[in-house]
């Protein structure tokens, strides 16, 4: 069943440079473009291939296994989550660093060269990670996240790497495990916080590293979406994994989400708590309908449009009702071994074709 158990380590005892993970479920219609482009970057500075599937019912594993690659397989579907793919991968990997990638990404070559010069050169630094090209920047989603101009996804120092970034084992296994298998989301702001509570750095590059195209669905069907799978409570679980933890207070300083979800919360108080005022009804529906109208009426002001400021009000709401439904998440052991099976092993690690980065 897992056929990289520390007693029986088989052939992947022996190190390797770089271990690129992709994370997939049901992506037949990506995976074969996301393993192309990352064979090809790996070819660059030798290392292997694995695909993490989350137990998909398409294509996925039968496509993947034309290639030269390791494909590992969660062994019960009901543990899927964003923070398993990651973990499964990790767990058969052997690279001396390991790179983040998802199952409808496409990674961009001379990105590894320059990321492991990078990480020669600044040993202070866990993680680094580069430009990514998001391809759909029409969605109301791309747009109402603020992502073009998200403070970590630029250039420098940052406080996380979301959409992937190459790691060294040696943090990593600093701060215990990649990602923890109980989050729905968040997972990669999680390592982020474990790493950074520990003294070490992330970075990241102006080099473009993967391209993406972000979901194309309806924004409301979204969010309907990641509720029915689970990606909203990721923040609840978030904050579980943290209470207690020396990273806690790196979660509360840079979530900056948090404290408008909390403040949604309050707002939810207030709004139950108004038909028990001591005051004539007119009074109390009056003040009911002011409070509920407010959020409202503030981010059409800011955002100049009642579209926008009705899906920012709607999400908000989806996601604090997710923060509470995640806390109440039951956890399991974050460095319990992940079930799965070995679908295929790769003939051999691909060697680098030239190491500028060293």
């Amino acid at each position: 069943m897992n056929a990289a158990s520390p007693s029986n380590p088989g052939r992947r005892a022996a190190r390797c440079n770089v271990s690129v993970i992709i994370k997939a479920y049901n992506e037949e219609k990506n995976i074969c473009a996301a393993i192309e482009s990352s064979l090809a970057a790996v070819a660059e500075v030798g290392g292997e291939v694995i695909l993490a599937d989350g137990h998909s019912t398409d294509r996925t594993v039968e496509l993947a296994s034309q290639y030269p690659i390791r494909v590992v397989q969660l062994l019960n579907g009901s543990e899927r989550c964003c923070g398993v793919g990651p973990q499964l991968g990790y767990q058969h990997s052997r690279g001396e660093y390991v790179y983040l990638l998802d199952g409808d990404m496409r990674m961009v070559r001379g990105f590894l060269p320059d990321a492991l010069s990078f990480l020669a050169q600044h040993p202070e630094a866990a993680g680094v990670g580069g430009r990514l090209v998001e391809l759909n920047t029409e969605s109301l989603e791309y747009r109402e996240r603020g992502l073009r101009a998200a403070a970590h996804l630029s250039p420098g120092e940052v406080d996380r790497l979301d959409g992937g970034g190459l790691y060294r084992r040696r943090a990593i296994e600093e701060c215990g495990y990649v990602s923890d298998r109980n989050l729905h989301s968040y997972e990669e702001f999680d390592l982020a916080a474990r790493l950074r509570s520990l003294g070490w750095k992330l970075w990241r590059i102006p080099v473009d590293v993967a391209t993406h195209y972000g979901h194309d669905i309806p924004p409301y069907q979204l969010l309907l979406r990641r509720w029915r799978s689970r990606y909203a409570f990721g923040l609840g679980e978030l904050l579980g994994a943290a209470a207690g933890q020396r990273h806690m207070r790196l979660v509360w300083r840079d979530l900056r989400e948090l404290r408008i979800y909390l403040g949604v919360l309050v707002w939810w108080a207030v709004l139950l708590a108004i038909p028990f005022w001591q005051a004539p009804v007119p009074v109390r529906v009056l003040g009911f309908a002011a409070a509920a109208a407010a959020p409202l009426l503030l981010m059409a002001w800011r955002k100049r449009s009642w579209t926008r400021a009705a899906y920012s009000v709607a999400s908000w709401c989806f996601a604090a009702a997710g923060l509470v439904r995640g806390l109440l998440h039951r956890r399991r052991p974050a460095r319990e071994r992940i079930a799965s099976r070995v679908v295929q092993e790769p003939p051999q690690a691909l060697e680098p074709r030239y190491e500028h980065y060293a």
